[in-house]
């Protein structure tokens, strides 16, 4: 009991008090916010620039047949209104199916008689505040689709949208404008800001004129708080730094599309915002042309690089910002780039035929809404030839169950566990008590090496109070992990977990091999640590759960070599 307590006590004690202003406030003046949501509203139009919204589609249609959907590697029927909020889903499944993505999906245009069904449907069936479909979150991503829609091609010649619609979605902009997810804030906040944003832009009117105004004001205030100086998201997720990009093409897009002199004053400010966050993106995206797996991390939740390019191209995006995360080897003939994106806290070192180490220095994320962070301080992912050697675990779920836990926690990630404890404390699905602090980080060059060091504190909580010291060697064909624990511990495990396609095998505890698909070998070398394999699982997607092999390094002393050769 105490030990939870203590636990909750760290957790608050991060939060901005304005975070625990609001949440007593829906809490205790809810009925006031629901009158708020569903206040009498005079009938609105909408602006006159139909068919105008042009995009490209990086979502693949979730629509099975018109009564059956697959989200996140599940599907689902919707034959009657009780199968918006079935008690047989789970809560994300149920999000998924409000959001109504497929509307902005690819192929889109061949499935306007279903989808008119569909929105048809959904406002018929779900009542004002009834439901996970008008929950804040849920609200803000359904309101864009929405307006897209609505504003695309499909539409051009129509002089209306049906009354019943418009009137539905003023109405949802409306319950968004009264729930703002203040006590949240973050990606949360962002896309609320985006919503009413768009929902003020395609109606017109007294209401409308004051959800831009909240739209933008949210935008305005969050954009330079989430978006740090080398353009990563400081919630430090490369699945949600995709998507927050993605959302910052849009209003880009929006900005020419309405012609509204609000939009367009802050084009500028958002064009530099998704430049930056592009730069970092691609930094932060292995050889495969998918992302690292720090943090929340999944694939087919968010555009890849690819998508986001495409995006970018469509709306003219200048490149910007790779230069200032590229570090200068001095004076050296290595054949690396590497690149440090100091404020969020990342480095990445673009090896030879292919290779990348995608390196966490970072901290856990914003203090005070860590909630996709996982335990994962001093980890790193390895590509070689163009291949995943080395992986985090990934993400397959949220809530707040065992395996939510045991996917954030630090043995599901390349780096060290002491006392089989995580470096930081991840708790209830997406809390954090105590979290590691990340040390300087050092990137230098001697003779034909490439060093990358930093440290952190997060097991200075424990009685030996321990601190975890780790450095990166490269060389041509060659990486090694220097780990060093200062401080006494009993126990202390390094784990360095191996993509599915490739397979290990130790010929004793020192020495042993990895071997890639396309056959090539990797040689592996420990000094100061006993090695054994296990078997563990890799979650590339949300719904997935695949075998995989972890190799396991038991530290015999305070220092530990790794040694991975390849020629």
């Amino acid at each position: 009991m105490l030990s939870r307590y203590s636990r909750l006590l760290h957790t608050i004690r991060y939060l901005k008090p304005r975070q625990i202003g609001w949440r007593l406030y829906y809490r205790l003046l809810r009925r006031r916010v629901h009158r708020q949501a569903i206040a009498p509203l005079k009938p609105v139009e909408q602006r006159q620039w139909i068919g105008a919204w042009s995009a490209p589609a990086w979502m693949t249609s979730c629509r099975v047949r018109a009564d059956e959907f697959e989200f996140l590697g599940e599907r689902g029927a919707l034959r009657e209104a009780a199968d918006w909020n079935a008690q047989s889903k789970s809560k994300l499944w149920l999000y998924n199916l409000h959001y109504l993505d497929d509307l902005c999906a690819r192929g889109a245009e061949g499935r306007l008689a279903e989808h008119c069904d569909l929105v048809a449907r959904w406002v018929d069936e779900n009542p004002p505040l009834a439901g996970n479909g008008w929950e804040p979150y849920t609200l803000s991503l359904r309101l864009v689709n929405l307006v897209k829609w609505l504003s695309g091609p499909a539409w051009q010649g129509e002089e209306s949208v049906p009354d019943a619609w418009r009137a539905s979605l003023a109405r949802q902009a409306q319950a968004l404008s009264a729930q703002r997810e203040y006590h949240i804030l973050a990606n949360h906040l962002f896309a609320n800001g985006k919503a009413l944003t768009f929902a003020g832009a395609f109606l017109e009117g007294d209401a409308a004129e004051r959800w831009l105004k909240q739209g933008l004001a949210i935008l305005d205030a969050e954009i330079p708080e989430q978006f740090l100086a080398d353009g990563g998201h400081f919630e430090r997720s490369p699945m949600y730094q995709a998507t927050l990009l993605w959302d910052l093409a849009d209003l880009i897009n929006l900005a020419e599309c309405s012609g509204l002199p609000a939009l367009q004053a802050r084009a500028p400010t958002w064009r530099e915002a998704l430049a930056k966050g592009l730069a970092w993106l691609e930094m932060m995206t292995h050889p495969d042309g998918e992302i690292g797996f720090f943090n929340d991390a999944a694939f087919g939740i968010a555009p890849n690089l690819t998508d986001l390019q495409c995006y970018a191209d469509q709306l003219r995006l200048t490149a910007s910002g790779q230069g200032t995360l590229a570090v200068a080897i001095e004076q050296s003939r290595l054949p690396f780039v590497v690149r440090h994106a100091q404020p969020s806290g990342y480095v990445a070192v673009e090896l030879e035929e292919g290779g990348k180490a995608l390196l966490d220095l970072a901290p856990v994320g914003p203090d005070y809404q860590p909630g996709h962070a996982h335990a994962d301080t001093l980890s790193f992912e390895l590509s070689l030839f163009g291949q995943r050697v080395l992986v985090n675990s990934g993400t397959s779920q949220y809530g707040e169950d065992a395996e939510r836990h045991r996917q954030r926690g630090t043995a599901a990630h390349n780096t060290v566990t002491v006392e089989g404890e995580n470096s930081s404390e991840v708790w209830a699905g997406f809390r954090v008590a105590r979290r590691a602090r990340s040390g300087p980080v050092e990137i230098a060059t001697q003779a034909q090496e490439l060093t990358v060091a930093g440290s952190h504190d997060g097991y200075r909580r424990l009685p030996d109070r321990v601190m975890h010291h780790r450095a990166w060697h490269f060389r041509e064909g060659e990486l090694r992990i220097h780990d060093h624990l200062e401080g006494c511990c009993q126990h202390a495990e390094a784990r360095f977990h191996c993509h599915i396609e490739v397979s290990v095998a130790l010929d004793d505890p020192q020495h042993g091999v990895l071997t890639l698909p396309d056959g090539r070998e990797v040689a592996l070398a420990i000094e100061g640590g006993d090695a054994h394999i296990e078997a563990t699982t890799w979650h590339p997607r949300f719904g997935e759960s695949i075998p995989n092999s972890c190799l396991v390094v038991a530290l015999t002393s305070s220092e530990c070599v790794t040694s991975f050769r390849w020629g």
